[in-house]
């Protein structure tokens, strides 16, 4: 059965603009003093919420610890991975790698535009330390488990917070998948994910909220406009797919593989 592509080689002008313009709007309310004040009170309550159960409950602390290591996030990369080429789940079988390729592609405009705004961010007063580095009585599982931080890269801290860079790979996941999926039980289960893979920077106090529901929104959205609503994602993805035929068709000769949804001849855009 023949499907419509994915991306579309125009413009789609509608979606391209409230994307940009919601982002706009959320830089300019946080950046906004009265608005910055009430997301950090907030954050800091939120913090609570989430940290002080560390030092009540020992299951609460080692499934956060285990959770704010560099392994773990490699388990959620592979988890976002096989949802995003699972045949016929959110994408048809034959289209799984062009949108392998487009997500990689908006991925990489995601990096430019956290990395450039980091930098302007980075040389004015609105870059912060996280929470656990500000808040004196933060609980730290660094403080904890000491040995963990360079043995396994735990996660609990940042001097340089803001945006979230962990929050807004999950975001725009979970933007990518909304936007071609098909029913409201796959937007709960894309959902769910994201915002639980968020947790771990949050009750470690890594990030405050506001990296994560304005920073992390913000570049995911950016990456989102300028990827799926312009011709740059159909353009691209095409001119892959030819030059990576040949690739693919190896893999597609190995045991296992050939059983990936990417790896079918009849895979395209």
């Amino acid at each position: 059965m023949d499907y419509p592509a994915l991306f579309q080689p125009k413009w789609n002008v509608k979606k391209f603009l409230l994307c940009n313009l919601v982002a706009l709007a959320l830089l300019l309310v946080w950046i906004w003093p009265a608005g910055h004040a009430a997301f950090t009170q907030f954050d800091e309550w939120f913090f609570y919420l989430l940290n002080r159960p560390l030092e009540q409950s020992k299951v609460w602390l080692w499934i956060w610890t285990v959770a704010s290591m560099r392994p773990f996030d490699i388990v959620v990369g592979l988890i976002l991975l096989v949802l995003l080429i699972k045949g016929d789940w959110v994408f048809r079988a034959a289209q799984t790698r062009a949108a392998l390729i487009g997500f990689v592609l908006t991925l990489i405009l995601l990096l430019i535009i956290r990395t450039v705004f980091s930098k302007i961010i980075d040389h004015t007063s609105l870059q912060h330390d996280s929470a656990s580095m500000v808040l004196p009585d933060a609980i730290k599982l660094s403080d904890i488990f000491p040995t963990l931080e360079d043995k396994w890269q735990l996660k609990d801290r940042s001097s340089q917070s803001f945006p979230g860079d962990h929050a807004s790979v999950l975001l725009i996941w979970a933007m990518f998948m909304t936007v071609f999926s098909r029913t409201v039980g796959q937007r709960v289960i894309i959902w769910v994910l994201a915002l639980l893979f968020m947790m771990p920077r949050l009750v470690a106090g890594a990030h405050w909220g506001q990296d994560d529901y304005i920073g992390g929104v913000m570049i995911a959205l950016l990456a989102l406009a300028w990827s799926c609503y312009t011709p740059f994602a159909a353009v691209v993805t095409r001119f892959l797919l030819r030059v990576t035929a040949p690739i693919f068709n190896l893999f597609a000769k190995v045991p296992m593989l050939n059983c990936l949804s990417v790896m079918k001849q009849g895979a395209r855009l």
